[in-house]
């Protein structure tokens, strides 16, 4: 059985996570705290001279329509972190239901529940997300669903993966033995012993779907104006580049930050779960 509060301990205590997790928090804090923080709503029009540079009343100046950067960037946050975390917890829990129920249930399901990963896995996930909005439609959502539909294959296959050895324990043929249910195995029994690795491969997919959504927000396909979605926000500052470069240099500032953080963290936690496992195959 995988020892949760060893694999947590083990994390907390690895000091490279130190960095990634403190700004993650203080970004996640800015976004719950916008309206608190935020000097400006984030959609007021003249709240100071269009196109100004940094001032003292615009920490990172002006954009276009004279609204305050600095706000809209910290209001952008509640977007590209929501968007992110809903469109991985979309992925996630599809793609771990599905490797997980062929995995268990094996033979011809999972021969072809394999092949269908393998088709999916065959499309880069990005154009697999255009094609999916290419169809659906514009908007952020459309762009959600789209990102974590295209991720489906990437976390089944290794769910699948982990599932397979988790079903092969004493454990699951003693449920099996005393006849406990193929539901009630599957999901008390097996999904219990691989969320250490659903949190670390949803940790590692998180940057990558900001990323994705802010893309397509950028191409003009997810968020819309005036939205402050990080990624739209760099789409509308690239016409005036070269006259005030800090309307696209503070969003992609940002979420270069995030991404990284979050990426840390990821890594931080898979290296805590492969100590772990490294331990527990010691011992045996």
């Amino acid at each position: 059985m995988f020892n949760f509060k060893i694999f947590i301990k083990r994390f907390v205590l690895n000091k490279g996570s130190a960095f990634g997790g403190t700004f993650l928090i203080i970004i996640i804090l800015g976004a719950i705290l916008a309206p608190v923080i935020a000097p400006y709503n984030w959609n007021a029009v003249d709240s100071g001279p269009r196109l100004s540079g940094p001032s003292l009343d615009h920490f990172f100046g002006t954009d276009i329509h004279g609204r305050d950067v600095f706000s809209r960037i910290i209001y952008g946050a509640r977007y590209s972190l929501s968007v992110g975390v809903i469109s991985v917890l979309f992925g996630i829990t599809s793609g771990s239901i599905f490797g997980i129920s062929i995995a268990y249930i094996g033979g011809r399901v999972d021969v072809i529940g394999s092949r269908i990963i393998d088709v999916m896995f065959g499309f880069p996930s990005f154009l697999l997300s255009l094609l999916v909005v290419a169809i659906i439609g514009v908007g952020l959502w459309n762009v959600v669903f789209a990102v974590g539909l295209a991720s489906i294959p990437h976390f089944a296959r290794i769910i699948r993966s982990a599932a397979l050895q988790v079903k092969e324990q004493p454990y699951i043929e003693a449920c099996v033995s005393m006849g406990f249910g193929k539901i009630r195995i599957m999901f008390n029994h097996i999904l219990p012993n691989i969320i250490p690795i659903i949190i670390v491969i949803a940790t590692m997919d998180l940057g990558g779907a900001i990323i994705s959504i802010a893309s397509l927000s950028f191409l003009g396909l997810g968020a819309q104006p005036p939205e402050p979605e990080w990624g739209a926000m760099l789409s509308s500052g690239r016409e005036y580049m070269r006259y005030a470069p800090w309307t696209m240099i503070y969003p992609g500032l940002f979420l270069f930050l995030t991404v990284m953080s979050v990426n840390l963290l990821g890594d931080r936690l898979s290296q805590a779960l492969d100590a772990r496992q490294s331990m527990n195959r010691g011992k045996t």
